[in-house]
């Protein structure tokens, strides 16, 4: 076996992660170029950085991302210091009502999880103290499933007359996940309930509430969920590649 002097070896893991970096790099810019070429207009992508480094987020902004979606504070508080405001954030994540303070909802532009009048009056009342109006989307369970977060379906508009009362949020549409693997064909009537809820609430005319955004699929689903009338899809795989098992 050949021995290599440390500053040698040094010199070439550096090489090697520098390697890595431009072709993981490059790969994003491609990622995103193809991506958006291929999606018809008024639809927004936002792209799922739950993991990323502020790094790499930043190569899917100068690619051509315009919406950054965050599932957690700490991760979007580190990104947007590198990235800052030229673009949208999304908070997807789970809302836990700790999570609700000052530098969360300065920093995000509409949060898409709200999903009880109990997260919503708390968003409600920390925005009155900073004068700000926070655009939310309504999570809805469609598939019914009890390990992820959500507002039933036939819960959506009682929630929703609630919150069109509060004088900081504004209701601006609704957001489901559907099955995240397997067959993208299983998320279809899940995709379209969530449509018909959609468009039920927006014939209600409701005060403080203006259904602007359906906001349906994932990397595996999202060209089901265009179909089913999605204008905003969250992407995080096809734009940044697989996660690397940190463990």
């Amino acid at each position: 076996m050949i021995a290599y002097p440390l500053h040698c070896l040094s010199l070439k893991l550096a090489s090697l992660m520098d390697y890595n970096h431009d072709v993981s790099s490059k790969s994003t810019r491609q990622n995103v170029t193809k991506l958006l070429a291929e999606l018809p207009d008024g639809i927004e992508v936002v792209a799922a950085a739950k993991t990323r480094t502020p790094e790499e987020i930043q190569e899917a902004v100068q690619a051509g991302i315009k919406v950054i979606g965050e599932n957690y504070v700490k991760e979007a508080r580190e990104a947007y210091k590198l990235v800052g405001a030229s673009v949208k954030w999304h908070f997807i994540g789970t809302l836990q009502k700790h999570n609700i303070r000052r530098e969360m909802l300065e920093i995000f532009d509409i949060i898409e999880s709200v999903d009880s009048l109990e997260i919503a009056r708390e968003i409600d009342r920390k925005c009155a103290q900073i004068d700000k109006v926070m655009p939310v989307l309504i999570e809805v369970n469609s598939g019914r499933e009890p390990q992820k977060s959500g507002v039933l379906k036939e819960d959506v508009e009682r929630l929703i007359r609630e919150l069109s009362k509060l004088g900081n949020i504004k209701v601006v549409g609704l957001m489901t996940m559907g099955p995240r693997f397997g067959n993208p064909e299983d998320s279809r009537p899940y995709f379209a309930e969530t449509r018909r809820i959609f468009e039920k609430v927006k014939e209600l005319k409701l005060p403080n509430v203006e259904m602007r955004y359906l906001s349906m699929g994932m990397t595996n689903s999202y060209k089901v969920a265009l179909e089913e009338g999605a204008n905003i899809i969250r992407i995080g795989t096809k734009i940044f590649g697989n996660r690397v098992n940190s463990s």
